[in-house]
């Protein structure tokens, strides 16, 4: 059977890019998911001018035909999360259940931004002059540049893309070039949803390649990324300099809060999978256990023991627990930071081997280490992989002071019976998403995403806060 080819969208028209690269499965690298085609600069540019002709007519249409085609988009992915799912699965690595999981909210966030599409508001306010009013209004920033990780390879361009458009703007996407096929079966969707050519447009490639003409062309408005803090920092500067508006998620090490009052099953439950469902490789992955002495001896007991019973294998098997890391190199990276935590003192008590299944995989037994400190490499810099650590405190002051020791601010989490320590805990973590005896996942497709500190830059991501970014404000003054 012959590989598909999978070409870019630029103005409404596939078209096919300098080369085709193909996309590997990490449950088995011997199936090949496609093969997608390899932007240049050249058809980035060409990616960008049409959507700065298509935007005039878009940013100030008709909004219910807006409405309408986003309604069209997400109802079409809802209808195939299965299929959609078990292409995620298969290209990154995530279980099927999770895959579906994450297909369902990406048609939940075209549905949501569908109703934004009716729900933008202004205000107006009486002047300080007499029969003079005033009108502050929202408009389009114009035209925007999405690049996409390669861990949420559905959801992510789907939050990003879906309030880009809802609010006028025009969208050039590059999608992490590990992980093209939801992005493009994402773009196929879109361009049979009635919008018009232009207004969306595709680009996969590598980074290396597209990543910085995509940034520093001039006629990109702003640029919204998710992905390391390296590569956001440098975007950051770019867009400084030529005064882009720019929007930045750059992950996290979150902590788990474990105190001794903390309901044990539940404690033990919320941090497996904080720590290592999704393969680990969510920026809201809590890598961090701060557990207080009291419960120590026994949550690391139920800890191993429920880690033993975790079942490790192919993403669409039947009951997996955890499917493969991503690919070979952030195999290879999980490993290094393993060996690196146990040469700075660590205790590798579970996991942490690479294990060979009946198909070659990526795939790496999760991993604890134990006996850690807040200076360690292990618990300051983000392996984003199936490893957690575990440092142990005294009491509930100095689990907050060490949970709040980090560069990092994106998600925290506590496990406690404790209304008082719950309560302090959410106002004093320097998080901006704080999770009370639930695992640091991800947040609804309806509420704000973000964090503070390194882990993000400017205005919040999803739901109505998503207006902050997509839109700019502007004052009109009338007399009467």
């Amino acid at each position: 059977m012959a590989i598909q080819k999978h070409d870019n969208l630029i103005n409404g028209q596939w078209v096919v890019g300098a080369h085709y690269a193909p996309n590997i499965n990490p449950s088995n690298i011997a199936d090949v998911i496609g093969d997608y085609t390899q932007a240049d600069a050249a058809q980035l540019d060409a990616a960008v001018k049409a959507a700065q002709a298509a935007l005039p007519a878009w940013s100030t249409g008709n909004i219910q035909a807006r409405a309408d085609a986003l309604d069209k988009i997400g109802t079409e992915i809802l209808a195939r999360r299965e299929e959609l799912g078990t292409l995620l699965a298969r290209e990154e690595g995530k279980t099927l259940p999770e895959g579906i999981g994450e297909v369902s909210r990406a048609g939940n966030i075209f549905k949501f931004f569908a109703g934004e599409c009716l729900r933008l508001s202004g205000e107006i306010v009486p002047s300080v002059r007499s029969g003079v009013s005033v009108e502050i209004t929202r408009e389009p920033v114009g035209v925007i540049g999405l690049i996409t990780p390669w861990n949420f390879p559905i959801a992510i361009p789907a939050w990003k893309t879906a309030p880009a458009l809802a609010y006028g703007n025009c969208v050039v996407l590059k999608p992490a070039d590990l992980v093209p096929g939801c992005a493009w079966a994402l773009a196929e969707i879109i361009s049979r949803s009635g919008i018009p050519a232009g207004v969306f447009n595709l680009v996969m490639g590598r980074g290396s390649v597209i990543g910085d003409p995509l940034v520093n062309h001039p006629g990109i408005n702003a640029i919204s990324f998710t992905g390391s803090q390296g590569v956001g920092n440098r975007i950051a500067q770019q867009c400084a300099a030529n005064l882009k508006k720019v929007q930045l998620e750059m992950g996290g090490k979150n902590p788990q809060v474990i105190l001794d009052d903390a309901d044990l099953a539940q404690a033990v439950e919320l941090s497996v999978q904080s720590a290592f469902f999704s393969t680990g490789q969510r920026c809201t992955a809590a890598s961090r256990l701060i557990v207080t002495d009291g419960i120590y001896p026994k949550f690391l007991g139920a800890m191993k023991q429920r880690m033993a019973g975790l079942k490790i294998g192919d993403a669409l098997g039947a009951g997996i627990d955890i499917g493969p890391v991503s690919s070979r190199a952030q195999l290879e990276q999980d490993l290094s930071y393993v060996e690196i935590g146990k040469a700075e003192g660590g205790l590798l008590v579970a996991g942490g081997e690479r294990l060979k299944l009946s198909a070659e995989g990526f795939y790496l037994a999760p991993a604890l280490l134990t006996d850690t400190t807040a200076a360690m490499r292990i618990n300051r810099e983000e392996v984003f992989g199936p490893v957690a650590s575990i440092i142990r405190v005294k009491g509930y002051e100095e689990a907050l002071r060490e949970a709040n020791n980090t560069p990092y601010g994106l998600s925290s989490g506590i496990a406690t019976t404790s209304l008082k320590y719950a309560s302090h805990f959410k106002r004093h973590s320097q998080a901006g998403m704080v999770m009370v005896n639930l695992p640091t996942a991800g947040v609804d497709y309806h509420v704000p995403f973000g964090g503070r500190k390194g882990s993000s830059y400017g205005s919040r991501e999803q739901g109505r806060y998503a207006q902050e970014f997509f839109t700019t404000v502007k004052t009109t003054y009338i007399a009467s």
